[in-house]
């Protein structure tokens, strides 16, 4: 069967619309969203996606500081930059880039953020009010998911969802998301991982399939049925020929999922593009609510 692309780029383009207005209404009482960035070290990716995000904030006449720090820096010093950043009223948004070196607490920087300044959805209350169906900021993976689902009017009432990965950025908050009793919701959710004993029966069964494992092509056309919809969230370098010395892939095998899925993400341009646009759109909402 045809497969059809779920093109990020085209539904990130459709939600950077939609926002003009909104981003107009803000400045015309002279306020511009601003998010702050912390970087911690030189990881490439990391660098890359910053450069990224800054791009786009740039691109849409918003503001974004990035703050870079080096590998070594201590915790109390992170921690301590934070606490400024949330009491700084010039930004709306905080955002610590991961991943952080290994002597750093995740955890505490991520509990050190205002929940009202958390745009990447990751502290406790965030995820709490997520669980509870009362959502305010949604990590923006996910709900990058859910607007490509709308883009696109595929529904999730009703049908099999399974979600391969259980991270608190992607895996459970989507899975969350799926669940939850709403109009653009209300599916049956099964979550699969690393402890999950022959993920394949599962995944055979679904009619929608969210990768996020972070496992190069784990998931092939065999282990799907057919006419089933492939979100594939996995970025994974593998070595190859190429001048590059490597290619970008995601967690699913593309070649043999298109032709028996009935639409995918492809890996990158799917839900990538979507990750930055939910988090300039996050940033807005913040600035939105500093005027209440």
């Amino acid at each position: 069967m045809p497969t059809t692309i779920l093109n990020g780029k085209e539904v990130s383009q459709s939600v950077y619309s939609a926002l003009k207005s909104r981003i107009s209404a803000l400045k015309s009482q002279s306020i511009t969203p601003n998010l702050a960035v912390i970087l911690v070290g030189e990881d490439p990716a990391s660098q890359v996606y910053v450069r990224n995000k800054t791009r786009q904030f740039s691109n849409h006449g918003l503001f974004s500081d990035t703050i870079t720090y080096p590998s070594d820096i201590t915790q109390e010093v992170l921690l301590s930059k934070i606490y400024e950043l949330n009491k700084n009223n010039q930004f709306h948004g905080i955002l610590v880039q991961f991943p952080l070196p290994n002597h750093i607490d995740v955890d505490a920087i991520i509990n050190a953020i205002d929940p009202k300044k958390d745009v990447d959805g990751f502290h406790p209350y965030n995820l709490g009010c997520l669980t509870a169906g009362k959502p305010i900021f949604i990590p923006c993976t996910p709900k990058g998911i859910m607007r490509i689902f709308h883009h696109y009017n595929i529904s999730i009432s009703g049908k099999h969802v399974v979600v391969v990965g259980r991270s608190n950025i992607v895996g459970r908050p989507i899975s969350i998301l799926t669940s939850l009793k709403q109009v653009n919701s209300n599916g049956t959710t099964t979550i699969c991982h690393s402890g999950t004993i022959n993920i394949g029966q599962y995944t055979k069964q679904a009619d929608i399939v969210i990768l996020a494992l972070g496992s190069p092509e784990f998931l092939k056309g065999k282990d799907i049925k057919e006419g089933a919809v492939i979100i594939d969230v996995g970025i994974n370098r593998v070595d190859n020929d190429s001048p590059k010395g490597y290619k970008i892939v995601g967690d699913g095998e593309e070649a043999s999922l298109k032709g028996k899925a009935s639409a995918c993400t492809p890996v990158p341009g799917g839900v990538g593009p979507m990750t930055i646009a939910m988090l300039v759109e996050n940033t807005v909402e913040a600035a939105e609510r500093s005027l209440l």
